[in-house]
């Protein structure tokens, strides 16, 4: 009796890491890129308003995200800065980075719930405007902008945690290699024209021989 050995079709293997490099690649560099420009669009809106108490009246006052804080916007840009970093370093650079990432992407996220419930801003505001030093925000509310920077700073820390696990077999930059991933071809020095004494006195101090052989 002759026994036949079942062959696995291809597609019903398990993906390999070449396969979850590129998934996770592919997950990271979106959900970094649009965290950061969520976050960076978030800190340009209106993030609080409130009234400050002026001759006997009510006078409107608003902060945007960039009045109450600058840190979100700033680590967003950081982030990004760091997500394109990661493809230009490797082993423990690439480490290094890639937690850098994370750190920002978790910075966003906590000052900008600070953020949410900050009314500094709004209290300068009515302290310039009554001209008492004293006065604070009146009737203070807050829009739901800080919670999407926060939520901008979350996606830039899910990337920052894809790096750190999968960073290791993404692929890097490096100009030794063309698009399709072969190396390219190392250029030989033609040897020295014996016509032209100047480029035989060149390869001399090259340390090459002048005559090619």
């Amino acid at each position: 009796m002759e026994y036949v050995t079942a062959v696995p079709h291809p597609r019903s293997e398990a993906p390999g890491p070449a396969r979850a490099g590129r998934l996770s690649l592919a997950l990271a560099l979106l959900s970094g890129a649009l965290g950061a420009a969520v976050a960076l669009l978030a800190t340009r809106q209106r993030w609080s308003e409130g009234t400050a108490a002026v001759a006997g009246g009510s006078f409107p006052l608003t902060a945007k995200g960039s009045d109450v804080t600058g840190v979100p916007a700033a680590l967003a840009i950081v982030g990004l800065a760091a997500l394109v970093a990661v493809f230009a370093v490797r082993r423990a650079g690439r480490v290094l980075v890639a937690a850098l990432l994370a750190l920002s992407g978790a910075g966003t996220v906590a000052a900008a719930l600070l953020g949410a419930s900050d009314s500094s801003a709004l209290d300068e505001q009515a302290a310039r405007t009554s001209g008492d030093t004293a006065a604070t925000v009146q009737s203070l509310t807050h829009t739901a902008w800080p919670f999407a920077a926060a939520a901008g700073g979350a996606l830039i820390l899910l990337a920052g945690l894809l790096a750190l696990r999968y960073g290791r077999i993404w692929p890097g930059m490096s100009g030794r290699y063309e698009r399709n991933g072969a190396p390219r071809p190392r250029r030989t020095a033609r040897p020295a024209d014996p016509d032209r004494p100047e480029e035989i006195w060149k390869a001399l101090d090259r340390g090459e021989d002048p005559t090619g052989a």
